[in-house]
């Protein structure tokens, strides 16, 4: 009797899931004609001492959404409606970029090249880490767009990745905003949810404010809630999310490394996705850091998957907005 039953089953939902929420796949970025893509990004620049640790996030992600797939057209309460209220501008998932832990500058390129490609065919991109380094090359790939445009980077995490070094890797996930604050197109840094101890030491956080990072401790949101951190970005932003599972509250989301008493709620992140896309427009978005074998009966996959498929539906509903569709 220790065989689990397949509730998915019990909504129509196949066995197989191959892509987020059963979304058409999109293998060929230069076919690529959809506003949102969806890309595995299993590994950028690992640590020596543990490796590609997140490697196998993404496809638990998608396996996560298999009790949804065959109800992804009916009504979802987070988003007010449908995921896609347009079927026309639905996301689609392009699969999982290669890797090789032995070479952390080429996970680099694949990463910039095909979130260049995907800027190039006019839609956001979504990425599903993978570790916290993924976001540097992402990052990258829109300052190299040649559009002149400036981005404000909201980043929600448990940790600061303020650290100029960590074992001898300037690229690794401990110095992921550091990077990021070095590049000419980030004008403004906002991070929320920082908690607990971290790699990070005082120094660190000194530098970051002194950059003129804005922080909102995950303490200061529970105290003030999320319109102090809403009010820090400006109206008309370019926005990029950068999400790290350790950010929610490991009750909800026990595969991370770093788990810690006092995380944000589900709709905590909720609303400050929601609350981003009406204060600018997202350019970029990703979701890092998930471990599924530090899970718990795969709880984290699902809230987390869960989050992502309302963060797509506040990505489909910015599409629509900017989009005519033919009668």
């Amino acid at each position: 009797m220790n065989e689990k039953p397949n509730l998915g089953a019990l909504f129509g939902a196949a066995a197989d899931t191959r892509t987020f929420l059963g979304l058409a796949a999109c293998p060929d970025l230069d076919a690529l004609s959809a506003p949102i893509a969806l890309i595995g990004a299993p590994c950028a620049t690992p640590y020596a001492s543990v490796g590609a640790y997140c490697r196998h996030a993404p496809d638990a992600l998608r396996r996560a959404t298999a009790s949804l797939t065959a109800n992804i057209d009916r009504h979802d309460f987070d988003n007010a409606g449908p995921v896609f209220p347009v079927p026309d501008l639905r996301a689609v998932d392009c699969g999982n970029l290669p890797f090789d832990e032995a070479d952390p500058a080429g996970n680099r390129d694949a990463i910039r090249g095909a979130v260049a490609k995907v800027l190039q065919r006019g839609a956001v991109p979504v990425l599903l880490g993978g570790d916290d380094s993924i976001p540097i090359p992402m990052i990258e790939a829109l300052g190299a767009a040649g559009d002149g445009y400036k981005y404000t980077i909201l980043q929600i995490d448990a940790h600061i990745d303020w650290r100029e070094i960590h074992m001898g890797e300037r690229l690794g996930l401990s110095s992921t905003m550091r990077r990021a604050s070095e590049m000419p197109h980030v004008e403004r840094i906002i991070q929320v949810g920082a908690r607990g101890i971290g790699s990070a030491a005082t120094t660190d956080y000194e530098d970051a404010v002194a950059w003129g990072v804005r922080f909102v401790t995950a303490y200061d949101l529970h105290r003030t809630g999320v319109d102090a951190v809403l009010g820090l970005i400006p109206e008309g932003s370019r926005i990029v999310l950068c999400i790290d599972a350790d950010a929610l509250d490991p009750a909800l989301v026990p595969g991370v490394i770093g788990r810690a008493p006092g995380g944000l709620s589900y709709y905590q992140v909720v609303d400050l996705i929601r609350g981003a896309a009406r204060r600018g427009s997202i350019a970029a978005m990703d979701f890092v850091e998930f471990m599924p074998e530090r899970d718990v009966d795969d709880i984290g996959a699902f809230t987390l998957a869960r989050l992502i498929t309302t963060a797509l539906g506040v990505l489909a509903r910015q599409a629509a907005e900017r989009t005519t569709i033919p009668a």
